[in-house]
């Protein structure tokens, strides 16, 4: 099984941006993690800032791996081109969000992605990419 991780904006500085939120381990570390505890999974990973840079990794992922795990930082809230993409291809995406965006402000509890994504897991910190990754697996046993 073959899984995109996508990052989105500032999702670089985990570790060091707002710890008391996003907690201290750096992503790469994490991404080291995720991939020994599931070692049956082929993965790849991107990191952007940049919109276009996700839409056009959606885009290339149709047909190139079976799962997205996708964290679009402030983009969740404001991109109806990312949702265009999810929607545009067939491939499984999950929405996840390291925070528990609805005990935060206003403006994080409404996801332009949400309705195009088999799924949205959210709050469990880092552990949301491997909820996403193990949804994504048993999404395809059945």
């Amino acid at each position: 099984m073959k899984i995109l991780v996508i990052n989105g904006p500032n999702l670089n500085l985990l570790g060091r941006r707002e710890p008391e939120v996003y907690g201290t381990m750096s992503f790469d570390d994490y991404y080291q993690e995720l991939m020994q505890r599931f070692p049956e999974v082929e993965f790849s990973y991107v990191q952007s800032n940049h919109e276009g840079v996700i839409i056009d990794e959606l885009h290339m992922a149709w047909g190139r791996v079976d799962g997205v795990v996708l964290n679009a930082g402030a983009y969740s809230h404001t991109s109806l081109a990312i949702a265009d993409a999810i929607a545009s291809i067939e491939v499984p995406v999950v929405e996840v969000h390291i925070s528990n965006v609805f005990a935060r402000e206003s403006f994080r509890h409404h996801s332009m992605l949400s309705a195009v994504c088999a799924g949205v897991i959210v709050g469990f910190g880092l552990n949301s990419y491997a909820l996403a990754v193990q949804s994504l697996i048993d999404r395809m046993k059945q």
